[in-house]
Formats: structure tokens, C-alpha cells, sequence
């Protein structure tokens, strides 16, 4: 069991996928993402969501991440955010949005 302290810890956002493009340099499929949070700025996030998703369709995508985690380096590309997603029944990342519109950089709660 965590604490209601250790929950507001994380700082989980919305933000818009301004770009999404192959990582070949990735372990596993993967894209690098460039996501819009508003006030908090670009943030880069590599994302294995190749399964469900086509880079195309990922641009102008409201996601929810957590952006409060340091840069992560995976191969050669430095994440500084962790989008969020639920697992399938096969593994793979559905991912999380806001059923409505909100505005880049709104916090989770």
C-alpha cells in the first residue's frame, strides 16, 4: 500500500503528441514521441505502441504520462517522460487519454 504522500509525488499530465517517428535503435518496436505539455514545455518519450498504433495516427493524440521522472537513455534517445498505457491480454500498450479536450499540461489527480 502507498500513502496519499507518495501519490502526489507523481506528476502525471495531458499532453498532445506533436511528432511520432520509428526508433529503430530500440530493443524492442518503439516510437520516439514528442508531446506538447503546455506550460511544463516539449517533452521526448520513447513508447512501444507499435502494435495498436501507426506513427501517422499517433500526431494530434491527447496523451497521459508521468513527467516528473528523470531522463531515461534508451539506445541513443534520452526519455524524459512515461506515457501511459494498459496492457492488452497479449501485452501491448493501449494508451490512456481524456475523454474530452483539455488543455496541454493539465495534472491528473
Amino acid at each position: 500500500m502507498i500513502t496519499w504522500d507518495d501519490f502526489e509525488k507523481i506528476d502525471i499530465r495531458c499532453g498532445t503528441i506533436l511528432e511520432a517517428k520509428d526508433f529503430p535503435a530500440a530493443r524492442r518496436p518503439a516510437y520516439q514521441l514528442l508531446i506538447d505539455f503546455g506550460p511544463l514545455g516539449v517533452k521526448r518519450s520513447s513508447a512501444q505502441v507499435t502494435q495498436h498504433y501507426s506513427a501517422e495516427e499517433l500526431a494530434g493524440r491527447q496523451v497521459i504520462a508521468v513527467v516528473n521522472f528523470p531522463p531515461k537513455q534508451i539506445a541513443n534517445f534520452f526519455s524524459e517522460c512515461l506515457v501511459l498505457g494498459v496492457y492488452d491480454e497479449d501485452g501491448q500498450v493501449i494508451l490512456l487519454q481524456p475523454e474530452r479536450g483539455v488543455k496541454n499540461g493539465q495534472k491528473i489527480g
